[in-house]
């Protein structure tokens, strides 16, 4: 599974020891992980948490990242973004038994952690386990075992409710700010990352008409 983290500019500087923290525990299971940035407080990109969710639908709809992880402050406003957008099913995870529900139970592909609020001494231990609990037991499995029939089956519901209620993503990008589609796509390694990975030709088109 190819992740990619993104963190939006108030928690750009955190951006380091979460990548350094998703990795220990996930690449050692077999995936990898892709950073979007924000890379430091500093970047000239500057990602809001309205950024990150289009960001976040543009690799998960177009096959360029298996699943995301970003964060906020406190993780809402990332995660009420996220779901925004077409192709993203987005939790808020603030402890480790979270992190196993959403995966087992929910059975989606994006993650919003809060990085600010609570997050304080021991943090990079927490995360640890939230991640650990996220990606090392498989997703969709069910919990407890006896509610998985229904579970399974509301996530099928879930996802073809998705299907009708969101616009296409390509219908989507030409409709948006055009600066603000640009300066969400303005990462400095976000040619790199996404082009060579990415499996949808038609929304690669489109990210390149919008950033034109």
């Amino acid at each position: 599974m190819r992740i990619a983290l993104i963190n939006e500019n108030s928690q750009a500087a955190k951006n380091s020891m979460i990548e350094a923290t998703l990795k220990k525990v996930v690449e050692p299971m077999g995936h990898t992980v892709a950073n979007f940035g924000m890379y430091t407080a500093e970047d000239e990109c500057q990602l809001t948490y309205v950024k990150v969710g289009l960001l976040a639908s543009i690799l998960l709809e177009s096959g360029a990242a298996d699943y995301v992880v970003t964060g906020c402050g406190t993780g809402e406003g990332a995660m009420l973004a996220c779901n925004s957008f077409p192709g993203v099913l987005c939790g808020h995870l603030v402890d480790p038994s979270d992190g196993f529900m959403f995966a087992q139970i929910n059975d989606g592909n994006c993650v919003a952690l809060p990085f600010a609020k609570d997050f304080g001494w021991g943090a990079e231990l927490k995360l640890e386990m939230i991640f650990q609990q996220l990606f090392g037991f498989g997703h969709g499995n069910g919990y407890p075992k006896e509610r998985v029939v229904p579970e399974q089956a509301n996530k099928k519901i879930l996802d073809a409710v998705k299907k009708v209620t969101y616009r296409k993503l390509t219908d989507i990008l030409p409709e948006l700010d055009p600066a603000f589609v640009k300066s969400a796509l303005s990462g400095a390694h976000f040619d790199e990352l996404f082009f060579p990975y990415c499996k949808d030709e038609a929304i690669a088109s489109a990210v390149r008409a919008a950033r034109a």
